[in-house]
């Protein structure tokens, strides 16, 4: 990269998702309801797993701290594009940029790694039933969750130092409504393909080989499921986490494996993936999770009748 005098960009000016009023007035409705569940429905799973007694398991822990993930997932985006829907010059400080840059790719692909520690959870507990309490302890649980936070902010830091060290002398328009690596380097005012190599790299195989290697760890466990169990309850109930836990796996990855796994130029499909990503999918694991785990359906009546309908009355 060439060390040459330039104005360095103070500010990014981004497009939004659309420039009509009313278009974005009800853009504005539907994400602003989508929000206000996230948070509720993430907030509720975390109270239901920390206050009753008997979601003690690994698998309940794992799941609150994805919960927690999600909230801060959807919070990195939403509220600054909610906020640009009414202003109609919308803008972001290069530093505020690089911030949300950083947030994203940080919970993100420490969410990536913790639905891998997830996968392991549920190996142990079908795999070895009778060793499951001893090899997922509290301790080995606390040690998972923040290796995965640890590799989150490796990742995330790998990708801030790529950006910062670029120059930007003059575009300073991002085709989107948030700031991320695929829009901010291809308005940088040098050749990027080293560092659009590394970021391809670091986020899109990264996601392409945890993908797969999550699909075959849970059509594995499937497989053992259906072959070494009967049809009672607990397998059923083990077979209808492990669905879970892919209709996760594959709605957090696609739209990643999309974004990222690819060269950063632009498609006719990135907005709308984006904000599937960032806005509706931390949405969608409250509804998957309670709508499929009998135990947490049962646990979140309770938390509801004891704390909010007993208080009404």
């Amino acid at each position: 990269m060439e060390t040459t005098n330039y104005t360095r960009v103070t500010e990014f000016v981004l497009t939004g998702l659309s420039q009509t009023q009313e278009v974005q007035l009800i853009l504005f409705v539907i994400f602003l309801s989508f929000y206000l569940f996230i948070l509720p429905g993430n907030i509720l799973i975390i109270c239901t797993i920390r206050l009753d007694p008997h979601l003690t398991s690994p698998m309940y822990f794992l799941l609150a701290n994805l919960a927690f993930l999600d909230i801060w997932y959807s919070s990195v985006t939403a509220p600054k594009m909610l906020v640009d829907f009414f202003v109609e010059r919308k803008t972001i400080s290069f530093g505020g940029c690089i911030a949300q840059l950083f947030f994203l790719h940080f919970v993100g692909a420490s969410e990536m790694f913790l639905l891998t520690v997830m996968a392991f959870d549920r190996y142990a507990a079908i795999c070895r039933p009778l060793h499951y309490a001893t090899i997922m302890n509290r301790r080995l649980c606390c040690i998972l969750v923040a290796v995965s936070w640890m590799g989150g902010f490796v990742h995330s830091i790998i990708q801030v130092a790529l950006i910062i060290r670029l120059p930007f002398c003059g575009p300073n328009e991002l085709d989107s409504y948030f700031c991320d690596i695929t829009q901010v380097v291809r308005i940088a005012c040098a050749n990027t393909f080293p560092e659009e190599l590394v970021m391809i790299f670091s986020s899109g195989l990264i996601s392409v080989v945890c993908f797969i290697a999550l699909l075959m760890s849970y059509a594995f466990l499937l497989a053992m499921l259906k072959k070494h169990s009967g049809s009672g309850e607990s397998t059923n109930r083990a077979m209808s986490t492990c669905y879970s836990h892919i209709t996760i796996v594959v709605l957090m990855f696609e739209p990643s494996i999309y974004i990222y796994a690819r060269p950063f130029d632009s498609f006719s499909l990135h907005k709308v993936v984006s904000v599937f990503h960032t806005v509706i999918f931390p949405l969608l694991n409250p509804i998957i999770y309670t709508l499929r785990n009998k135990e947490v359906k049962t646990a979140m009546r309770k938390l509801i009748n004891k704390y909010i309908l007993c208080k009404e009355k």
